[in-house]
Order: C-alpha cells, then sequence, then structure tokens
C-alpha cells in the first residue's frame, strides 16, 4: 500500500515540474512548436518501445482492437490540447500562475459532471468550488497590484487547458481499460501527436534545434510528462483507490508553485502560499467521501 502512496505522489510531482523546464526552455529561445512537439515525439518513441519489448518478453498479447484504438487516439486528442494551451499560458504568465490555473479542473469537473448527469451539485461540491476559487486568488496574487501585469492572453489559455483536461478525464476511462497501461498510454499519445503536428509541424527534425540543445528538454518533458506519471498512476491507483490518488496528486500543485520559486526565481509570497493550501484542503475535501469508501474496503488504509 505504502508502494501505491509512493507512486501515485512521484507521478504527481512529475507534472508539478513540467511548467518549470518548459519556461527553462522558452528561456533558451525555443518555441511553444518546438517544446510540444519534442515532448510528444520523444514520449511516443519510448512508450511504444515499452509496449514492444513488453510484448517480447512477456509473450503476452494484450493488443488493442481497431475500434479501441481509434478511440484511444481520438481521445488523445485532447492531451494534445491540454499540452498546447497549458504551454502557451506558460509562455506568457508565471509558471507558478499557470499551474494554478490549469488546476481549475477541479471545479470544471464538478460542474460539467453535475449538467451532463442534469443532477445539481452537493453542499460540500459547492463548497469546494468556492475554496478552489476563493484559493486561487490569493494564490494568484489577485489582491495585489502586481496582478494587474498578467497577460490576460495566458488567462485564457490556462482556462482552456483546464477546460481541455476536463474533457479528457470525463472520457478517458470510456475506452481501452482492458489495455496494459503502457499499450494504452501509447494510443493516447498516438492521437495527441498527431494534433500536435498538424498544429505545428515538426520542423525541429530538421532545423537543427534538436542538436542546439532542443533534444534535452525534449527528452525531460516527454519522460516527466508522459512516460512517468501515466505508468506510476496506473500501478498505484488500483492499490489505493482513486479518492487518495486525487488527494494525492494535489501534490502538483506545490512542487510546481516551489520549483517555480527555486529554479525560476519567480517571487510567491505568504499570500500565495495560503492560497495554495486553501486549494489542497478544498481537493482533499471534495474527494473525503470517495477515501471514506476506500478505507471500508480496504481497512488497511485506516491505519497507514
Amino acid at each position: 500500500m505504502f508502494r501505491g502512496i509512493a507512486f501515485v505522489l512521484l507521478g504527481a510531482c512529475s507534472f508539478g515540474i513540467l511548467s518549470t523546464f518548459v519556461k527553462l526552455a522558452y528561456n533558451e529561445g525555443f518555441t511553444l512548436g518546438d517544446v510540444t512537439g519534442t515532448q510528444v515525439f520523444f514520449g511516443l518513441i519510448i512508450l511504444w518501445v515499452i509496449v514492444l519489448l513488453r510484448r517480447l518478453f512477456s509473450g503476452r498479447d494484450n493488443s488493442a482492437s481497431l475500434k479501441e484504438a481509434l478511440q484511444l487516439i481520438a481521445m488523445g486528442t485532447s492531451t494534445g490540447l491540454v499540452s498546447i494551451f497549458y504551454y502557451k499560458c506558460v509562455q506568457t504568465v508565471p509558471a507558478s500562475i499557470a499551474i494554478l490555473l490549469l488546476m481549475q479542473f477541479t471545479w470544471m469537473s464538478l460542474a460539467l459532471d453535475a449538467i451532463i448527469k442534469r443532477k445539481l451539485p452537493t453542499l460540500l461540491q459547492i463548497g469546494t468550488v468556492l475554496l478552489v476559487l476563493l484559493g486561487t486568488a490569493f494564490a494568484g496574487n489577485l489582491f495585489s497590484d502586481s496582478f494587474q501585469n498578467i497577460d490576460i492572453n495566458g488567462i485564457a489559455y490556462g482556462m482552456l487547458a483546464a477546460f481541455c483536461y476536463t474533457i479528457f478525464l470525463m472520457v478517458n476511462g470510456s475506452a481501452g481499460n482492458r489495455l496494459h497501461p503502457a499499450t494504452k498510454s501509447a494510443l493516447l499519445l498516438t492521437g495527441a501527436c498527431i494534433l500536435v503536428f498538424v498544429i505545428f509541424p515538426p520542423v525541429f527534425l530538421v532545423n537543427g534545434a534538436l542538436t542546439n540543445g532542443l533534444f534535452k528538454w525534449g527528452l525531460v518533458l516527454a519522460v516527466f510528462g508522459t512516460v512517468l506519471p501515466p505508468l506510476f498512476f496506473a500501478y498505484g491507483i488500483p492499490r489505493i483507490g482513486l479518492g487518495l490518488s486525487a488527494i494525492l496528486s494535489s501534490a502538483e500543485l506545490p512542487v510546481a508553485v516551489l520549483m517555480s520559486s527555486i529554479v525560476l526565481q519567480e517571487q510567491v509570497v505568504t499570500m500565495q502560499w495560503f492560497g495554495v493550501i486553501l486549494i489542497l484542503v478544498a481537493i482533499t475535501l471534495s474527494n473525503i467521501n470517495s477515501l471514506r469508501k476506500t478505507k471500508k474496503r480496504n481497512p488497511e488504509l485506516a491505519t497507514a
């Protein structure tokens, strides 16, 4: 069980450091198309190599049907949109603000679920939304004069990234659940890669950018953004349950803010950390019922 907790935390931390690496890549002169393109390109290669090696050495044939493959590739386009909008947001606002905007998927998921099911949200859900919004206001330094310097376009891109991530979460469980996580992730990333390459043709393959420093950023973003998190989550989530996993996954937020403060030297004041804590509390409250159910099914969690 402790191993499951560790893997979920590692997956969340992997996601949390991405915005800092993207900022560093931008600082070296690379473009949005460069960072998104190399991430999906290298991630696709690594994941398909893992799939082929697993099939070669395990002898297990867990292939997707044509219908499943097409569904997963289509769903993967939403992850491509998340990367494009999120990395565009990182390009225009501080990394610590970009991650806050992406975290708005927490209340968007609740709202979309209520609309689809045509069911009014509970008081707990409404309270969660209000806490997330209040926490975002503090964490984004909304009440200070410095917020006036934030690019409004960056905010829009961040909200679009959050919405696309919400869509991905809603449809992700509808196909390919019988497949090995590496196979499912590879098919999803195939869709993301197709979309990114249509929008941003992969000129980095021929213009010399890879040998001029882009290779390392593409490889880092691929490993920490598209390879490790889905594999870690696939191992950890079934062992500790969705409720506890959702709470632990929120570690992405403080990790991203801490990295932006230490590595990028972005100023993060006490009030912003208070906002981060409010958002983490909101995420914990929103999953408390799920966590209780998980503990009833797995009594050993109560003593963890």
